[in-house]
């Protein structure tokens, strides 16, 4: 089961229960009469020592909340490790993404940490919560009010279980929210809860803004309103999302879209995972390609993922859509890849559809002459390389057989531009509603 199911909020009349502030309207459940988070410190985060952070994974971890989490954080300059409850490094995550973790949790059990956080995903939450040393950690985080996160089913079946959030508002997915009222927690159905040193949140489509509110609560909200600026996050977050579509064209498949994903070092992580996971959960059959010498990529926030096949292999398959994550260094490997390039060149010569976000419509369709006679979007910084700048404000667009976007926070609404092509908007719907990505 990718997505356990429910969330809850709640808090103790006598905790203080603080909430974070994001720049853009209120992404926090707070409680009344309490001052927003404000800290002095914020100025002098880039002088003091970077905040330690432990990310733990499991097998049938919500790839998308464990990513994004990471990402987000070491955007902020937190020194984040990503440990292993498994007996090895690799962790095979929900919908057949694989991650290569820093360390396994039990070499850390001595460490200390500013913050730990734990992702969903069934029966990732689980794994999670059978690890002793993980539970020793949480629970002394706990105990020695320092942070500790969860989103998605671990507030329940983690955090639960092991009592941390007795008395405490907490939220997490929809379908699990009888579980965390029942562990003494005060379930509500805030996006992100913080209630004292405990930070939850619902599911893969609160992970951008539940990711921020950490960033705040470890640096403040100024290195917050820094870290979220580049990710271009929605203003309107629950609300129902919007593709801009010019010359509609039908994209066709038999039986399952065929959808090849190229990954490099240097990939944009977020928007790899973000891509792959959720056109999974559309059922596509997505190719994930590397196009370095070796299965595994570093991608430009240090996450290491592991690709299905190398890019050689792939380039033997025809497919229904090609469709290029951003980041600089993975848009500059795409764009020098003769491989990946004619491959993009013959899907436009054949009337099939393809797509790039961030960097990678500016660095690599751009210059190959791919969005000749073409409306696209890139990222921000990267507009000034398009020739055609007419409809950059757009977050997600689609021009016939193209389809672009913007960054990080577009990601999600690119991926289900793309399942509603396929798929019709019904679908798109229903799986931004089962990720709580829009309001159920």
């Amino acid at each position: 089961m990718a997505l356990p199911g429910s969330f809850l909020l709640g808090s103790s009349p006598f905790i203080c229960s603080r909430l974070l502030t994001i720049p853009f309207p209120s992404l926090i459940a707070r409680k009344t009469k309490t001052p927003s988070l404000s800290f002095s410190v914020s100025a002098m985060a880039s002088a003091s020592p970077a905040k330690k952070v432990l990310v733990p994974i499991a097998n049938g971890s919500e790839p998308m909340e464990a990513v994004i989490a990471i990402d987000v954080l070491r955007r902020a300059g937190a020194d984040v490790t990503v440990a292993s409850v498994e007996q090895q490094l690799r962790v095979d995550a929900c919908h057949g993404i694989k991650i290569i973790a820093d360390a396994l949790v039990s070499d850390c059990g001595q460490s200390f940490f500013d913050l730990i956080t734990l992702p969903g995903g069934m029966p990732g939450a689980t794994n999670l919560k059978n690890s002793e040393v993980l539970k020793s950690l949480v629970k002394k985080q706990a105990a020695e009010g320092k942070l500790y996160a969860a989103i998605c089913a671990a507030p329940a079946v983690a955090f639960g279980s092991w009592g941390v959030l007795k008395g405490l508002n907490a939220t997490c997915y929809p379908s699990f929210m009888e579980q965390l009222a029942a562990s003494g927690a005060i379930a509500v159905e805030s996006r992100v809860q913080l209630d004292g040193k405990a930070v939850t949140s619902r599911g893969p489509g609160t992970t951008i803004e539940f990711a921020v509110a950490l960033v705040e609560q470890l640096y403040g909200k100024e290195k917050a309103d820094e870290v979220s600026g580049p990710l271009v996050m929605r203003s309107n977050h629950g609300d129902e999302y919007i593709i801009t579509e010019r010359n509609p064209t039908k994209w066709t498949f038999t039986d399952s879209p065929k959808i090849l994903v190229p990954i490099a070092n240097g990939t944009e992580e977020m928007e790899a995972v973000m891509i792959i996971d959720i056109l999974r959960r559309a059922k596509a059959t997505v190719i994930v390609a590397s196009l370095e010498d070796k299965l595994e990529t570093i991608a430009s926030r240090k996450v290491k993922l592991e690709a299905d096949m190398l890019l050689d292999e792939a380039a033997k398959l025809s497919y229904d859509l090609i469709v290029l994550p951003g980041g600089l260094g993975g848009a500059q490997a795409f764009a020098k890849s003769e491989t990946l390039v004619n491959l993009l060149k013959k899907q436009r010569e054949s009337n099939r559809p393809y797509g790039a976000i961030c960097a990678s419509p500016a660095l690599v369709l751009e210059p190959h002459g791919l969005l000749k006679g073409k409306k696209a979007t890139a990222f921000p910084a990267m507009c000034d390389k398009l020739s055609d700048k007419s409809e950059i404000e757009n977050r997600v667009l689609v021009d016939g057989n193209l389809i672009t976007s913007r960054g990080p926070g577009t990601s999600m609404e690119f991926a289900l531009g793309i399942v509603e092509k396929f798929f019709g908007h019904d679908k798109a719907i229903e799986l931004a509603k089962v990720m709580l990505f829009i309001h159920p």
